[in-house]
């Protein structure tokens, strides 16, 4: 069938990307799904700095890959062997596909499943093979499984969890990265205490959403740290106990002083190795710092081991906030429900597919925290329901 998707043909275009046009909305052939695989009809996708990351250069990926991984939609058809699922269920996508029979899945760790991200990293599916090429029947690559930036998508059995079919498309689609991996890391991965300090640094739709997990989570106290004064502005609106900018003078200071010598947990969400530096820092004797930022691969930190061992601290990095997506996509789905994670107040901008260069550059520009791509709302109504100005507003 044909579709229109948004194809990345070259990493690394310049800014701003509404002139440059990193993505190019066209017309592509998806082909039909085989044997465990779904297709699904996309109803709504979130922009991420994962995407924006390969659009930059930062992740290289291969191309021409249609982009997307945090995304919801409902499925119109089961290839052959496909159990659990029926024509109609509403499904949130999951960025790493789960085998269930590599060493990794079998100890219930299937976001270093090792399949899935072999695939991931080939651009393909969890079979090995694309289901999507240009009108000349040349392979386009699969984005981490999803490639959610399109009408439709063919995708691994393993790659969707069905939803509560009352969720909104728009509130869906935030539960397959910037919660699960935001509040993931706080509880999966950190495993926050009852009454433990975190410290928040990043404050993307990753980061907030952690910030909404350590507060469902009980954190006695929970900082945020970040360059940007509206989302600081904008956290402390949403429950943050103290707001940090990073670039001000003694920023590191301050905040061990306001937590008497630093927090229980740190959770960076960055991606760059300053932030990660500050947040390891700014932990306590025994802290925990926890990263689920992607900076380039050639980026290191400086680290010094006394340091770790005499004062018991870790290090740990979180990947797709250490989840098991069919078990906690509906938890955090039921928290949000209950209102204890209000992850509706994270979604700053909806855009149509063809607006989705001006979504990645607000996003470059620190402008937005969670866009979200609609592909079942007028053209009228998508644009009426976005914020009528590019900054972040206080009564969101």
């Amino acid at each position: 069938m044909k579709i229109k998707a948004a194809v990345l043909h070259a990493m690394g275009k310049e800014r701003p990307y509404n002139i440059s046009n990193p993505l190019l909305i066209e017309e592509v052939e998806l082909k039909k799904p085989q044997a465990s695989e779904v297709l699904v009809k996309i109803r709504a996708a979130g922009l991420c700095h994962s995407d924006l990351s390969v659009i930059d250069g930062n992740r290289p990926r291969q191309v021409p890959m249609v982009l997307g991984h945090e995304a919801a939609g409902e499925v119109v058809e089961l290839g052959p062997g496909v159990k659990g699922l029926a024509v109609g269920d509403h499904v949130v996508f999951s960025f790493v596909p789960v085998c269930g029979h590599c060493k990794h899945c079998t100890i219930a760790r299937p976001a270093l499943c090792e399949n899935g991200v072999a695939a991931n990293n080939k651009g393909l599916l969890l079979s090995g093979e694309s289901r999507l090429e240009n009108q000349q029947h040349q392979e386009i690559f699969h984005h981490m499984g999803v490639s959610g930036f399109a009408e439709y998508a063919v995708v691994s059995r393993q790659s969707i969890v069905a939803i509560d079919k009352t969720l909104p498309y728009d509130i869906a689609a935030l539960f397959g990265c910037a919660v699960m991996t935001g509040v993931g890391a706080v509880i999966n991965t950190a495993k926050i205490r009852l009454g433990e300090t975190a410290l928040v640094t990043g404050l993307g739709g990753v980061g907030f959403s952690a910030l909404l997990g350590a507060l469902a989570a009980g954190a006695s106290k929970v900082i945020v740290a970040d360059v940007n004064k509206e989302k600081l502005q904008k956290a402390l609106e949403l429950g943050a106990h103290v707001a940090i900018d990073t670039t001000e003078e003694n920023a590191l200071e301050k905040l061990r002083d306001l937590t008497d010598g630093g927090v229980d947990v740190g959770l960076e969400f960055a991606g760059v190795v300053p932030a990660l530096e500050f947040t390891y820092n700014a932990t306590a004797r025994g802290g925990r710092t926890v990263t689920a930022g992607l900076p380039h691969p050639s980026k290191t930190m400086q680290l010094a081991p006394v340091k770790l061992v005499a004062e018991e601290r870790t290090l740990q990095g979180s990947y797709i906030g250490s989840c098991i997506p069919s078990r906690d996509i509906p938890a955090y789905i039921a928290l949000y429900q209950s209102g204890r994670l209000p992850v509706n107040k994270l979604l700053t901008h909806k855009l149509r597919l063809d607006e989705i260069n001006e979504g990645f550059e607000r996003l470059a520009k620190g402008e937005a925290i969670r866009q979200i791509l609609t592909f079942d709302a007028s053209s009228a109504d998508a644009v009426s329901s976005r914020m009528n100005s590019d900054v972040l507003q206080a009564s969101l």
